[in-house]
């Protein structure tokens, strides 16, 4: 459900002109609109209207301001200037961190004389930085509709109850520890949204909101809640899940409304029959009526098992010194045994996309999974919490192994990790125990094995390749040390591949590391197989060279004339006494370093093709994908269906965690306010895993009602990632050297829209509609249009909230599947030609609106609506007028 309710078109472009202010007030305050969130120097821009074009600004009655901007406290000072304001929004969440994460606003208070905004109707203050709640906001009169959502908010003012015209309130993912009794005076509260906070009692009061129809109270620390809340006869959604609630009122199955009651994640031991026999509660996650097998096993039967079945990719819920098991939508579980956490503790979750600038992947690393952040970051368990993370199985990597990986906040270092498979599913985890919550993400690596080395010595081996050894003599270290060792196989036929040589050979490269900066008090004794075909009785050593690579592998020395080298039938024998890559080559060429070098290259690279593909029933929608080149025809033929579009580009070579973007030309543009748009072009980064696919919608400037926009897409490379070697960061230097491709887009002539069109819309055909009566005011079948518009994918929810069934949405969905407009005109149409003698019908979807979470809409429907009713008045007085002036006339004629 959409919680943070706007006005209805604030988020229409706000394009500044060539000439300045004038022209970007007079592209801005269209309507009384100025939506200027969408610019980094939206203050400044506001500044500099609020000084030239300050006749017009104080008109203003929507206003959309980013409270991440550096001067919005010097913009503060003007806003209560504009009178005739009735929608404020100063969210934050505009900006990123290093991590992705929104950044909260930098609002902590608004002036006094904010109270004098009589008009305010609507003020969202979400992702900010507020401890209290303004005391200026109690002195709105007018106000409806109030987001503090993402704040710091720790109680609501005592006299909160003041604000009586209050409709709608989100408080959610604040520190809300409890209410004020004066809550009970919101008579006109429908909407009541207090999730995610840290509640542990509610005032009785609650239960005297009679309009609320929904009330959120999920993610916090109820125990219990009031009888009172039984006497909120509208009441339809009750959400009551992640509290701690051990019982629940039997009378709350009686609401006469009630049509969802969660229940989920709790510790409901002790559930009235009523409750549990009712179709409309939700249970599942409380230790009675718990019947999923899989959460009974092991050691969870004498904990709470919790379940939690969202879409969303973040979310919380809270673990007891009970322990619990937890799983989320996207299959991750977790374990917290009984004592893990010795008081209730709030447990957040985040799926992150992974970002290579704090995503740091070693060399042949390949990501396998989303990044997961656990918060509270650094709380101590007082038992291991296991985590199993469903990933992306790796194909063609089979000497490989799968690891959880972790960040303390300063490096990321492997977890001891354990790869399990799902019985029915056949989808592989990454089993590992942790102490600490921090980002956590699944990586295949090369297969390591490592060893505590003595002062009496050891012996090492791979499990790659059980023939390479690497033998620590007695004395080699005063402190115990520990070694890793991983070895990188290389078959002849990529050698001559990549060499185009047949005779040159190369044994496996060997990588050796140590957790101490000390180089060994004796030579270790290393063990390499000799390169395929070589052998001790055919061996010219002249031909044989033992290399030596950094760690970045940008250098290759021959130390052959350095080492002593010893032979056996099948290997080399030498000794060393500091560690890094080793490499055997057999062969004529003399500058062996630099061909070792190519070779090493290639070896991290990937074959890849882009795809531009375009949805055959709405060419707008374009599909881009980076694909590597073995899954190019699976892709295509699984799209081929639903989508037509050129032949792939040709194949480019990158490396994993390579940043590329795409570029739209030709007459053709995106959306510039996405977040991973960078300069007009699309943001990607390579992972040779996992999607690199977005779908997007593209527009064009050029009138198309004409002729068709022939245009196209273009790949070029990013950044240079940091460990890409000097060689090929220098071939990619130069007027060419960051294209990589450039594929063809074609959009048709443009047929008329669906509110210009005077014929049947999309496949459908009405007869007129109006909506409502005269003296209510119309709704005109182009305002319906209009609506249906902006209704987007919350037409579903609306449609039930409507009336209609769940049966009729499902087959309005499948009748039109796969084509969004015309889903939503089909639900809307159809409803209005049913009830369109119904005089209740407008004031029926304006409810439906607000119910969806959609009060944007609605409250554009009660403008034109206002409107009706004045134009209405208008026409009557005048009528009434000229008939009065009509006796006059008359009178004097008898006279």
């Amino acid at each position: 459900m959409q919680k943070m309710a706007e006005p209805l078109g604030l988020r229409d472009k706000c394009g500044e002109g060539t000439s300045g202010a004038p022209a970007l007030a007079g592209s801005c305050l269209a309507d009384n609109r100025l939506n200027l969130d969408v610019y980094p120097d939206g203050c400044r821009r506001f500044l500099q209207l609020f000084k030239e074009q300050r006749g017009e600004v104080v008109q203003v009655e929507f206003l959309r301001l980013s409270s991440n901007d550096r001067l919005l406290a010097t913009t503060l000072g003007s806003l209560p200037h504009l009178k005739h304001l009735k929608s404020l929004v100063l969210k934050g969440g505009h900006a990123r961190d290093e991590f992705g994460s929104y950044q909260h606003g930098s609002l902590t208070s608004l002036p006094q004389d904010f109270g004098n905004l009589r008009c305010l109707t609507h003020l969202d203050l979400s992702f900010n930085r507020l401890s209290t709640l303004p005391s200026c906001i109690l002195h709105l009169p007018s106000l409806r509709v109030l987001l503090v959502s993402h704040n710091s908010l720790v109680t609501l003012p005592e006299d909160f109850g003041c604000l009586s015209k209050l409709t709608f309130f989100s408080a959610m993912k604040n520190q809300l520890k409890g209410l004020p009794q004066s809550i009970g005076e919101l008579s006109m509260l429908q909407d009541l949204d207090l999730s995610e906070n840290a509640l542990e009692l509610l005032p009785e009061e609650v239960g005297n909101l009679h309009n609320c129809t929904e009330l959120d109270l999920s993610g916090n620390r109820l125990s219990s809640i009031p009888d009172s809340l039984a006497n909120l006869k509208s009441l339809r959604r009750l959400h009551l899940h992640s509290n701690l609630l051990v019982t629940v009122p039997a009378s709350l199955a009686r609401l006469p409304n009630l049509s969802r009651l969660d229940l989920q994640n709790n510790c409901l031991r002790a559930i009235p029959a009523e409750i549990q026999t009712s179709p409309f509660v939700h249970l599942r996650g409380n230790p009675l009526g718990e019947t999923e097998p899989s959460l009974q096993a092991g050691n969870c039967k004498a904990s709470a098992a919790v379940v939690i079945h969202s879409l969303i990719s973040s979310g919380s819920f809270t673990v007891t010194s009970k322990g619990c098991k937890v799983v989320l939508a996207c299959g991750i579980h977790f374990y917290f045994p009984p004592g893990a956490a010795s008081d209730p503790l709030r447990i957040y979750f985040r799926s992150l996309a992974p970002d290579p600038q704090w995503v740091k992947l070693r060399h042949h690393d390949v990501l396998l999974s989303r990044v997961l952040e656990l918060q509270p970051h650094g709380v101590k368990f007082q038992q291991e919490v296991q985590i199993w993370m469903p990933y992306v199985s790796p194909q063609a990597l089979h000497q490989h192994e799968v690891v959880v990986r972790t960040f303390s906040g300063q490096s990321w270092s492997d977890l001891t990790t354990r790869v399990e498979q799902k019985r029915k599913s056949k989808k592989h985890v990454a089993h590992c125990s942790v102490l600490h919550f921090s980002w956590f993400l699944v990586v295949s690596r090369l297969v390591q094995n490592e060893c505590k080395v003595p002062t009496e010595g050891t012996l090492l081996f791979s499990s790659v390749d059980p023939n390479i050894k690497v033998i620590f003599p007695p004395g080699v270290t005063n402190e115990p040390r520990r070694v890793k060792l991983q070895v990188l196989p290389v078959s002849a036929e990529e050698i001559e591949e990549i060499t185009a040589n047949a005779g040159c050979r190369a044994s496996p490269l060997l990588y050796l590391s140590q957790d101490s900066l000390v180089d060994f008090l004796k030579p270790v004794r290393i063990q390499l197989p000799l390169p395929p075909g070589v052998t001790g009785l055919n061996l010219d050593r002249s031909r044989l060279h033992l290399l030596h690579g950094d760690l970045e592998g940008q250098t290759w020395n021959d130390i052959t004339s350095e080492v002593v080298l010893e032979f056996t039938h099948l290997y080399a024998v030498f000794e060393v006494t500091h560690f890094s890559w080793y490499w055997l080559w057999y062969t004529t060429k003399t500058y062996i370093g630099g061909i070792a070098k190519k070779v090493y290259e290639r070896l991290r690279l990937y074959q890849v093709n882009f795809i531009a593909l375009q949805r055959k029933k709405d060419p707008e929608q374009v599909l881009l994908q980076c694909v590597p080149k073995h899954k190019v025809d699976p892709v295509l033929k699984k799209l081929q269906d639903r989508y037509r579009g050129p032949e792939p580009s040709d194949m480019v070579e990158m490396f994993e965690g390579e940043q590329f973007f795409a570029a739209f030309e030709g007459g053709i543009n995106i959306d510039m306010d996405r977040p991973d748009c960078v300069d007009g072009r699309l943001s990607f980064i390579f992972y040779s895993h996992l999607k690199n696919m977005k779908e997007i919608y593209v527009t064009s400037p050029v009138d198309r009602k004409g002729q068709a926009v022939k245009g196209q897409v273009s790949f070029y490379r990013g950044a240079i990632p940091e460990s890409i070697p000097e060689d090929a960061s220098r071939r990619r230097k130069g007027p060419d050297s960051l294209w990589l491709a450039t594929l063809p887009i074609k959009l048709p002539q443009l047929k008329p829209r669906w509110d210009e069109n005077p014929g049947p819309l999309y496949g459908f055909s009405f007869p007129p509609l109006n909506l409502g009566n005269a003296e209510t005011g119309y709704l005109t079948q182009a305002n319906l249009l209009s609506i249906a518009r902006r209704m987007g994918t919350d037409w579903q929810s609306i449609g039930l909230n409507l009336g209609l069934t769940y049966q009729q949405i499902e087959r309005i969905g499948y009748n039109n599947r796969e084509d969004l407009n015309k889903q939503i005109l089909d639900m809307l149409f159809s409803w209005a030609q049913q009830n369109s003698e119904d005089p209740e019908c407008v004031s029926k979807l304006i409810t439906a609106m607000k119910e969806s979470g959609r009060q944007d809409i609605a409250d554009e429907v009660e403008a034109i609506i206002e409107l009706g009713r004045q134009k209405y008045s208008e026409s009557i007085r005048r009528v009434g007028l000229e008939q009065e002036s009509s006796t006059e006339d008359s009178a004097i004629a008898m006279m």
